[in-house]
């Protein structure tokens, strides 16, 4: 369930080169309009995804917006895509270079290793013993998750909630953990099902929405009402069983309510917010202000790096009880995990 990926206003670049430049360039790497010449990687999924590289895309389009920048993208359709789009990117003088998803490290560190002159990001990515032209962008996704949590059975009628995951990996675990977690501190004994789409490695865990939608329509059925999915572009199927099954699905990453049809804003009760445009917009500006920096950055509840949607007004309700709740993580009186 993608969106289509021919938008006008930026470079459309496929996985073997660059067709088009957004917005024009000299060969000194600055945009024709003053502003950094970004290159955005993103993984499988690409801008139109409704989740995680969507939430980058808006980063570099106000980039391009704010700061004068010029966009080129490249999508990865598969594994071996990575490292050479990094590459192709590089070759093209963009500076920085953005890759959006953990998968990019292996390749990301021959790459910046070779290109010292060369600013690069990676989101949610770390490496060992990196060269310092690489700033790691991570996120608190366990704050903004455990609020989703206590949103969930705030609003469950049942006290039966589910997560479903995509890679079981560490990262993912973080999400499971939060909202567990946040489920709990509001009804202790609320019954929290856990299921994932697919091993570490398994890229089809992102992209498989009828398997996400089978596993959230068993468990509506079984008497759940409230489902959350940190799985890519899985999460569609979710709430398609969502809207079959009368129940409520929780997006993730970027608001989902806004791109939903109207019938499935009706069963969208939130998203959790992982602003990964802040981060990348954030990595764009310091780069033309020239305060670029590498190493690890967080984007936790602090700085409103992650949280919750509020679209549709079905939370109106709880807000008040959410953002006080924000407010004891923030100030340390609520330890949230980031294991199961």
């Amino acid at each position: 369930m993608r969106k289509s990926k021919g938008l006008a206003a930026l470079a459309f670049i496929t996985a073997f080169g660059l067709v088009a430049a957004s917005c024009g360039s000299d060969s000194s790497g600055s945009s024709s309009g003053g502003g950094p010449k970004v290159g955005v990687a993103f993984d499988t999924g690409g801008r139109g995804d409704g989740t995680f590289n969507d939430s980058a895309a808006r980063g570099a389009d106000q980039a391009k917006k704010d700061l004068g920048a010029s966009v080129d993208e490249l999508e990865a359709t598969t594994a071996e895509d990575r490292k050479p789009n990094l590459e192709t990117l590089t070759g093209n003088k963009d500076n920085p270079v953005i890759a959006v998803g953990f998968a990019f490290g292996d390749g990301l560190a021959e790459v910046a290793k070779a290109n010292p002159g060369t600013s690069y990001a990676i989101v949610d990515g770390f490496i060992a013993d990196a060269p310092s032209n690489i700033a790691f962008l991570g996120f608190a996704e366990q704050e903004g998750s455990f609020l989703v949590g206590a949103a969930a059975a705030l609003k469950s009628k049942t006290g039966h909630i589910g997560f479903i995951g995509g890679q079981e990996i560490d990262l993912i675990k973080k999400f499971e953990a939060g909202y567990t977690a946040g489920a709990k501190y509001i009804n202790k004994d609320i019954k929290v099902e856990v299921q994932y789409l697919g091993a570490a490695g398994d890229n089809a865990a992102w992209a498989s929405p009828d398997k996400a939608k089978e596993i959230a329509n068993g468990w509506f059925k079984d008497g759940a009402d409230v489902v959350y999915t940190a799985a890519g572009g899985s999460g569609a199927g979710t709430i398609d069983a969502a809207v079959e099954s009368n129940a409520w699905a929780i997006g993730v990453d970027s608001d989902q309510y806004i791109t939903a049809t109207p019938e499935q804003q009706k069963h969208i009760l939130t998203s959790m917010l992982k602003r990964v445009d802040v981060a990348v917009f954030n990595t764009i500006k310091a780069f033309k202000d020239g305060t670029f920096k590498g190493g690890p950055q967080t984007y936790d509840l602090k700085v409103d790096g992650v949280g919750y949607a509020t679209s549709g007004g079905y939370l109106d309700d709880v807000k008040t009880k959410l953002d006080a709740i924000k407010a004891d993580i923030v100030a340390g009186k609520i330890t949230v995990p980031t294991a199961p």
